[in-house]
């Protein structure tokens, strides 16, 4: 994966954060929303013009690409997430790079981050359409991993997922649903759950995080 393929046309970019705040702003449910730009697969000047927008966040689901492209930036760069699938063997490479883990899905993530980085911010990611390909820990597991989490010293901001694969908006919206009721039940305010094609089904079932990049900076380049 290229760190440095495409080029971004920011001001079109400025022009579709405006729009899409001015869609998280009107659809909020539960408070302010953060906006959570993901740069996959754009080079470095996508972290940078992120940054000069005033995205709340950038989101990055590789381990080599978001250490080059942060490095690539300096200091000049939104907070990092990391979405993708963590690898336990790639997260002390991570460390002091990502500042939210959102994709924590199972009990060596949690122990691996306990060890290498105590105190870090994460989301509990679920697989609510119990999709066997998808990351996330099945809805039964989330209340014993948060517990995990937390006896590790680890800050659990909430709860993430990804819609069905397929898109299907009946579905997407009983899977976030079921996420969100699932926070509640937990005690936890935060729900990462929204990407461009279902934003609107998230803000309705009451998701306070989104995670934004085609919509945003516009098609990947066909080489990322």
């Amino acid at each position: 994966m290229s760190d440095s393929v495409g080029s971004i046309d920011e001001v079109a970019v400025a022009r579709r954060l405006t729009q899409l705040r001015e869609q998280l702003a009107r659809g909020a449910r539960r408070g302010p929303v953060t906006l959570c730009a993901v740069t996959k697969g754009f080079g470095a000047d996508a972290v940078s013009v992120a940054h000069r927008l005033g995205c709340d966040a950038i989101g990055e689901n590789y381990a080599q690409e978001a250490v080059a492209k942060i490095a690539a930036t300096g200091a000049a760069h939104p907070p990092v997430h990391f979405i993708g699938r963590l690898q336990t063997n790639k997260i002390r490479s991570l460390v002091g790079v990502v500042d939210v883990w959102q994709s924590v899905d199972r009990e060596s993530v949690v122990d691996e981050l306990a060890k290498r980085a105590s105190g870090a911010r994460i989301f509990v990611q679920v697989n609510a359409t119990g999709e066997p390909d998808k990351g996330g820990c099945p809805p039964a597991n989330v209340q014993r991993l948060v517990e995990r989490a937390r006896s590790g010293g680890l800050e659990v901001l909430g709860l993430m997922t990804v819609g069905p694969t397929n898109g299907d908006p009946t579905a997407t919206r009983r899977a976030f649903a079921n996420v969100r009721a699932l926070a509640d039940q937990l005690g936890l305010v935060g729900c990462s759950m929204g990407m461009s094609g279902d934003v609107d089904i998230a803000l309705e079932e009451g998701t306070t995080l989104v995670r934004v990049g085609t919509a945003l900076f516009g098609e990947r380049p066909s080489t990322a």
